[in-house]
């Protein structure tokens, strides 16, 4: 086996672990031991999966196919949704130490990026590589600017997780109806399939996180009416107004 195969089947194995493991943290209860170690393994994978696609996009680009650039773009934005989904973890108590430097830097290369493959679409009449390059350009521009802002609520990490991990959905899945499915059922490769791999999950899994978040923002509404009922009780055991 060469290195190309050897790279394409780890890459194609360390996807199918990362959907699996997307899928299984997706339906654990959130915050149990079993969701952070299910995510673990996710992470795990994803990480594999990037490092081991550096030199399949290396090889694309060498070859001077278009693709591989716009590989290289996606190999982008899918490290900047693992980091930020990592990040919004491991500093929820620390706004400053997560809007720092890496994501700042991550943001201007993202945004860099999405305008450079805009002007390469353009240029090559490629509707894929436009579309996809809006993803880099409203995701850098907020990751730049993060750190001039003062977090909306104390539950910002969770708003970022959910961001991060959409765009993991999104990579996962593409990779998997991309590369994973027409390998195991080569009858259903074809354009239709292709377009159906690129733009699905793209527009499910932003519809997805629409839902979540007005979901998640009623819970957090209600939570913050009760603690504030609560308080206001405490202060006036009674029920009577305060007194000036």
């Amino acid at each position: 086996m060469d290195l190309q195969s050897l790279f394409t089947t780890l890459h194609i194995a360390a996807g199918t672990i990362a959907l699996f493991a997307f899928w299984g943290a997706a339906f654990l209860r959130k915050g149990s031991t079993a969701h952070v170690r299910v995510g673990q393994a996710y992470l795990a994978a994803m990480v594999t999966l990037l490092a081991v696609a550096v030199p399949l996009v290396v090889e694309r680009i060498a070859d001077g196919r278009p693709s591989g650039w716009f590989l290289a773009y996606l190999l982008l934005i899918t490290v900047t949704a693992v980091w930020t989904s990592w990040r919004a973890i491991r500093d929820k108590r620390d706004y400053a130490r997560y809007t720092g430097l890496p994501l700042r830097v991550l943001g201007v290369l993202n945004l860099g990026g999405g305008l450079a493959m805009l002007g390469y679409g353009i240029a090559l009449g490629q509707p894929l590589f436009i579309g996809f390059s809006l993803i880099g350009v409203f995701a850098g521009r907020d990751l730049i600017g993060m750190h001039r802002k003062a977090p909306v609520d104390a539950r910002w990490w969770m708003r970022e997780h959910l961001n991060g991990m959409t765009g993991n959905a999104i990579a996962t899945h593409i990779s998997f109806l991309s590369i994973g499915l027409p390998r195991l059922l080569p009858d259903l490769s074809g354009p239709v399939l292709m377009n159906l791999a690129w733009f699905g999950p793209l527009v499910v899994a932003f519809g997805v996180r629409a839902l979540i978040l007005r979901r998640w923002e009623k819970t957090a509404a209600r939570a913050e009416a009760a603690v504030a009922a609560r308080r206001a009780a405490a202060r006036h055991p009674d029920g009577a107004p305060a007194t000036p």
